[in-house]
């Protein structure tokens, strides 16, 4: 690839939990509020650990010719179930357990998200590019003030990431070729899919992703075409 010329891009798009909202608190608020007595990060790393194994099976399935794309809102609720059981809570009613399921449409930003973002799309276009359905992605950005300048979603392409339809969508989406785009993202394997279509990529560090009691690793990785500490950061090192 090029050498990395700032003028060049032209879309920046985001992965969203982890990187612009904090899954973690908010689910371990959301739980504690709905389920009393409830480790609520406990709770939220639970269920987020069903994500990786329940997306990979819908993958499968897809790929076998078994079944059709499923929104993260229905994963979210199958995985609820077992994690509603390996807490001993057999009894929550319908709309309790749909109430803390949209838990994941309010999660918070972190504290420089809204403002890097909008620093950013002042030069760029700023979109999302997450496995989030749209509906779930867009009352998010309602709910903590997310500046979007477009949602786009594993939904838009029917694949989930690390499909490459998901980084060239974006590209084809804008009209543009697909160094023109950057991943930004909390997350390296994420990174390092977009790269092998051709992205841009920018780190960001998010050390307290999994809360006060699972810091991680945020060193930089030389693959990486930016690695900033947060999005205000990335916004510097553009010139935003």
């Amino acid at each position: 690839m090029s050498e990395f010329d700032p003028a060049d891009l032209k879309v920046i798009a985001f992965d969203v939990f982890g990187t612009v909202v904090d899954w973690y608190s908010g689910i371990a608020a959301e739980a504690e509020r709905l389920l009393p007595g409830v480790d609520g990060g406990a709770f939220a790393l639970a269920w987020r650990a069903g994500y990786q194994p329940a997306m990979k099976s819908v993958m499968e399935r897809i790929a076998a010719g078994e079944g059709g794309f499923t929104l993260l809102d229905e994963l979210h609720m199958g995985i609820l179930g077992g994690v509603l059981r390996d807490f001993g809570i057999e009894e929550l009613d319908g709309v309790r357990k749909r109430e803390l399921n949209k838990a994941w449409h309010r999660l918070p930003a972190w504290p420089d998200s809204v403002e890097g973002l909008a620093r950013l799309k002042r030069k760029y276009i700023v979109c999302s590019l997450s496995n989030g359905n749209i509906g779930l992605l867009t009352e998010m950005a309602k709910n903590a003030g997310l500046p979007w300048d477009c949602v786009l979603s594993a939904e838009v392409f029917k694949a989930y990431k690390p499909d490459p339809r998901t980084y060239l969508g974006v590209a084809a989406v804008f009209d543009v070729v697909p160094h023109q785009v950057m991943l930004a993202a909390a997350h390296h394997d994420d990174l390092a899919a977009a790269r092998t279509c051709g992205l841009r990529t920018g780190y960001i560090e998010r050390a307290w992703e999994f809360g006060p009691g699972k810091p991680k690793d945020v060193s930089p990785q030389p693959d990486n075409t930016l690695h900033a500490r947060d999005i205000g950061a990335l916004a510097d090192l553009l010139g935003c």
